[in-house]
Parts: structure tokens; C-alpha cells; sequence
């Protein structure tokens, strides 16, 4: 289980406790809650205290990155906090190429424009695009507020590179590309991402895949990425000497030619988000996406974000994690944006924005809890709240959206802060003999 994070009454942080011993804590008065996401008690009365090492653990990817809390406890190493922290990179590109285009149309049509600025900008050394670089900013941010909660004492991230080259070049082969005991993990893990570990021809999962070519080689087919799909052991068989059109599926080939874009960002951000981690002057520790996969497979652990994170570099050989472990999934979705006007679809501005942000106390992006206790909306409410000048608010929850929620309903639970939270799925892991954690 997902333990609580405790500080001092100094803001200092002290290693996580059980979340029996934290409602006991509450309820007796020595503790408040000092923070909801991620949960947060402060003692009233104690100051400093013993602490193990702590090391925050980090499995970066394009769309999700996986966050893991290992402490080092007289037992061995135990997994006390996961996360699943999903980026909004695409979501950066769209807003910028909006932008663009609107600008571009204006000067196009010889209307009021801001003069265009990119002949006279110099990138800096080391520039990354801005929807890249909210990548190493979300992860950035998670790892200084884990600093504030725990006493963490190392680092460790995945350095993985997708070889493009390798995955595009037709024929590389021949002397192995990797050696030792993690041969053939880091293709075969990229493969099995693209195609969201199921059958393409059956769509099966949990059940054991192979890797499998949609135009046979003892018809011309090569080794290249492009030509590799996954298949149940049945449809391999079955499929034998044809091509996955004569198969039944044209759609296939369509699949396996798609962009690289999510290697190609991993690739671009990994030594800019190493750079970042040094610049908190702890100890780092690296790891291959081979070695991570590796670590999973003989712990017998299954494939998520949080759990490769837990199992990077050789520490992660041995790591215990509650069976019925819960992560948070944190999403970023931004802080609004500091546009004066909105346009219409002619590029003129058709409104001012309003400069007020806070309204009854409460802002858009505030996660909240509406308890009705009258009329047609009658229930209980728990989500992100969208603020109205009338009073009047939308609340969205993890199913439907209820407008026109009165103020007076609302109670705050979690200040906006550009991230929403939910509650992962479990992980439902075998009970390792002899494991577990006193509180």
C-alpha cells in the first residue's frame, strides 16, 4: 500500500509511516493534514527523527513516466510510493501551432500582426522545443516536491536510447547488438509498447506473445522494426508462410509503420533531464531500459509504468512492493495560459479575458468536493471545480461533468496546482515468503 508522507513541525521530512499509524495519528491531535496530493501529515509537536536512505526512482517515457519511492530498510529495499505522472507534450505542440497559424494568417492578410521575431532569435546551446521540455519541467517539479516530503538521498533514472537507426536501417544484423544476458530486451520492449502488448491479429492479452514477421522472411521480409509485430503462439502458427494481407489483415502494415516520435523524444530530453537531476547534487544512478525489464521479469513483477520505475538500475534487482499496491496517477494539465483576448476564427480578438481569477474562494483547476443537499442535483461530488463570476460552478468528476453547482456547496480539497489526481489501479503482485513492512 501507498504509505504517508510525514514532516516535522520544522517542515522537515521524516520517513513515511503506515496509514494506520497516520488515522492514528490524526485522530489523537498529534498530526494535521498538511497536504492532500500527495497525501501529507505534519506532526504538531515533534521535531527531527531517524531516517533511512530514501531514493526517489524514475522511469521516463514520452507519455507517461513512472515515479517510485525505495527506501532501505534493515530487510531490504521496500517500495513505500508510486506514481504514474502523465505529460501534456502533445497538448504544448497543438497550443503553439494554434498560435502560429493564427499569426501567420494575420500577416498574411495584411492585418493588424505582431511583427514576426524568429529572424533575430539565437537558440541557446543545449534548446530543446517547448513540448519536450515540459517533459523534463513535470518530472523536474515531482522530484523537488518529493524532496520536500521524504528524506531522499539518492537518485536513479532509466537512460535509455532507442536506436531509430537500427529500428529504420533494413538489415542490421549479423554480430549480436547487445551481449550478455539482456540480449534483445531493449527491440523487443519498444515492440511490444508500439503494439500495447496484444495479439494484432487476435487482439489476446496476458497471454505469451512472439515476435513475428507481417512478410515472412523466406519471402523477402527483413528484420527491420518495421517488418516485426506481435503474435499469440496460435496465430503464428496459423499465419505460417503469408503475409499479413493474405492473413486477413492489411491494417497491420499500416500499424507498423508508424512514427517514431516517442523514441525520437525519450532520445532528445534523456541527457537534458540527467543534467537536471544533478543539478540536486545527490548521488545518480543509471540504469538501461534492458536491465529495468530484466529486474521486472526475474521479480516476476507485471508491466507498468510505477513498477519498471521501482526495478531501474542494479538496486532494483531486489525490491519488495506490497501486493496490493495503489499508485497515484498525476496528470499534467497546465496553469491556463496568459492570452489577453480570444479570437474568433478570423483571428480578431472577440473578447477580453477576465483578469480575476479567484471566485467564493475557490479558482478553475481546484479540486473540490460538492455535497448537495437540495434540488435536482441532489448527491455527493468529488473533482476539478470551474469557476463562475455568478456563483454558479461545474464540477467534473472521473465520469460526467454537473453544471451549475452553487458556491456555497463546495468545500476545497486541493489548491490548483497545474496537475490533476486520481487513484491507479492495483497491482494485484504475488506475496513474497517471508516480506512485509511493520509499521
Amino acid at each position: 500500500m501507498q504509505r504517508v508522507f510525514v514532516i516535522d513541525k520544522n517542515k522537515k521530512p521524516l520517513m513515511p509511516c503506515n496509514p494506520a499509524r497516520a488515522r492514528h495519528l490524526l485522530k489523537s491531535g498529534k498530526a494535521a493534514v498538511f497536504r492532500r496530493y500527495p497525501f501529507t501529515i505534519i506532526l504538531k509537536e515533534r521535531e527531527g527523527g531517524d531516517t533511512q536512505p530514501v531514493q526517489v526512482k524514475l522511469d521516463p517515457g514520452s507519455q507517461t513516466t513512472g515515479i517510485a519511492i525505495v527506501a532501505q530498510f534493515k530487510r531490504g529495499l521496500y517500495c513505500v510510493w508510486t506514481s504514474e505522472l502523465n505529460h501534456r507534450g502533445q497538448q504544448v505542440s497543438d497550443a503553439l501551432l494554434s498560435r502560429r497559424q493564427l499569426r501567420r494568417g494575420r500577416r498574411t492578410r495584411k492585418l493588424r500582426y505582431r511583427q514576426a521575431r524568429f529572424d533575430n532569435r539565437k537558440r541557446p546551446k543545449g534548446w530543446l522545443a517547448p513540448s519536450l521540455m515540459s517533459r523534463v519541467y513535470n518530472i523536474q517539479t515531482w522530484v523537488k516536491r518529493l524532496m520536500r516530503y521524504t528524506p531522499v538521498t539518492h537518485l536513479a533514472m532509466e537512460l535509455v536510447k532507442f536506436d531509430t537507426q537500427a529500428m529504420v536501417n533494413p538489415e542490421i544484423s549479423g554480430v549480436a547488438y547487445q551481449q550478455g544476458e539482456l540480449l534483445g530486451y531493449e527491440v523487443r520492449e519498444y515492440i511490444l509498447e508500439k503494439f500495447e502488448r496484444k495479439c494484432v491479429y487476435c487482439s489476446a492479452k496476458d497471454v505469451p506473445l512472439e515476435i513475428e514477421h507481417i512478410v515472412p522472411k523466406s519471402r523477402g521480409g527483413s528484420n527491420r522494426v518495421s517488418n516485426l509485430t506481435l503474435a499469440c503462439q496460435s496465430c503464428n502458427q496459423k499465419k505460417g508462410n503469408q503475409t499479413a494481407d493474405e492473413f486477413g489483415h492489411p491494417n497491420v502494415q499500416k500499424l507498423a509503420r508508424m512514427p517514431l516520435k516517442d523514441a525520437s523524444a525519450i532520445n532528445a530530453t534523456r541527457w537534458k533531464l540527467y543534467e537536471m537531476l544533478q543539478g540536486f547534487g545527490l548521488p545518480i544512478e543509471i540504469g538501461t531500459g534492458g536491465r529495468t525489464k530484466y529486474n521486472r521479469t526475474i521479480q516476476n513483477y507485471p508491466k507498468t509504468h510505477w513498477l519498471d520505475a521501482s526495478c531501474v538500475g542494479e538496486s532494483g534487482q531486489s525490491v519488495y512492493v506490497s501486493p496490493n499496491h495503489q499508485p497515484l496517477v498525476i496528470k499534467a494539465v497546465g496553469r491556463g495560459n496568459r492570452q489577453m483576448t480570444k479570437p474568433d476564427k478570423y483571428g480578431f480578438p472577440r473578447a477580453t479575458r477576465q483578469r480575476k481569477k479567484v471566485y467564493f474562494g475557490f479558482q478553475t483547476g481546484d479540486m473540490a468536493k460538492a455535497i448537495v443537499t437540495s434540488g435536482k442535483k441532489i448527491g455527493v461530488y468529488v473533482g476539478k471545480v470551474t469557476v463562475r463570476a455568478s456563483g454558479y460552478f461545474n464540477i467534473t468528476t472521473a465520469t460526467e461533468t454537473i453544471q451549475g453547482i452553487n458556491h456555497r456547496f463546495f468545500k476545497g480539497i486541493h489548491k490548483s496546482d497545474g496537475y490533476t489526481y486520481t487513484k491507479g489501479e492495483r497491482a494485484l503482485l504475488p506475496i513474497p515468503k517471508g516480506r512485509g513492512i511493520r509499521a
